[in-house]
């Protein structure tokens, strides 16, 4: 009698012990507080692509010859792609580093809480700064820049899942860079470098009818440039298509490719993530 009173309560404490889900949406809720509370961060993170997107649509203001649009339009969505790439592979690469060298997933991973809360928590902090971002270069997109809003449901579409996949798919490659830096001091550049590259050849600083192939081709190999691509097909006129290496928007390959990167990122994220810096053994 007393044994099965026993077990009876242990599995009621049990049953209101919060899963994964729940705890991750609280560490959410943690995450977006802390980073709301460092404002000097929380400015700098959404000012780089607005200040930069201003930069190079002031200094490059012409008209795209047979293209139909102005070099500034052609700025907003691939500013837009670089800032949800910021928002999610930069920032989770430097922060996950960080938190490593000064112990805090050491000690995370000695609690109870299931790692995958750890991980939700993170997902959430960069939905939401993600969701920010794009939407604050789309309002100065299309106030300042005739940048037209998607026509119809089917761009609309488009926009929806090329923004979930790129965010899924360069926040998996942030957490599997984040393993990469020896220390937190070296976080920011061992990810900052790979992205800056990256932003050079996949058509957000320079036209790509402009970049020569063999990079466009290294660049075609990461989300970025996809990305890019696809958002200038939501945002941009069909007249603009003939930018394109391919000549089109290639939504379809855009699909595959950042799907791809999702499934990639997340097996390296399974190899190479982990809990101790390489110092702890």
């Amino acid at each position: 009698m007393t044994t099965t009173a026993v077990r009876s309560g242990t599995d009621t404490r049990a049953e209101r012990l919060p899963g994964a889900w729940d705890i991750g949406l609280r560490r959410g809720a943690l995450e977006i507080r802390q980073f709301f509370r460092q404002r000097d961060q929380m400015v700098f993170s959404f000012a780089f692509p607005v200040v930069f997107l201003f930069l190079f649509a002031s200094i490059f203001s012409d008209d795209v010859q047979g293209a139909g649009i102005t070099a500034s339009q052609l700025y907003v969505p691939a500013m837009m792609a670089a800032g949800i790439m910021s928002t999610s592979f930069q920032s989770l690469g430097i922060s996950i580093a960080i938190e490593r060298d000064d112990k805090v997933l050491r000690r995370l991973r000695g609690t109870p809480m299931p790692p995958a809360a750890y991980f939700l928590g993170k997902i959430w902090l960069v939905l939401v700064t993600g969701l920010m971002e794009t939407a604050i270069l789309l309002l100065v997109g299309t106030t300042l820049y005739d940048v037209e809003l998607p026509p119809d449901a089917a761009h609309w579409f488009h926009f929806a899942w090329i923004f979930v996949l790129g965010l899924t798919a360069c926040a998996l490659l942030g957490i599997a860079i984040s393993s990469v830096p020896r220390s937190g001091k070296s976080a920011s550049s061992v990810v900052i470098l790979p992205f800056l590259v990256l932003q050079f050849i996949s058509g957000v600083y320079i036209a790509i009818d402009t970049i020569p192939d063999w990079m466009l081709n290294i660049g075609a190999l990461f989300p970025l440039k996809w990305m890019c691509q696809g958002l200038r097909g939501v945002f941009l006129p069909d007249s603009a298509r003939v930018l394109e290496q391919a000549g089109g928007w290639e939504f379809g390959r855009t699909a595959l490719v950042l799907g791809a990167w999702c499934v990639g990122g997340l097996v390296l994220c399974l190899l190479t993530f982990r809990w101790k810096d390489r110092r702890d053994g």
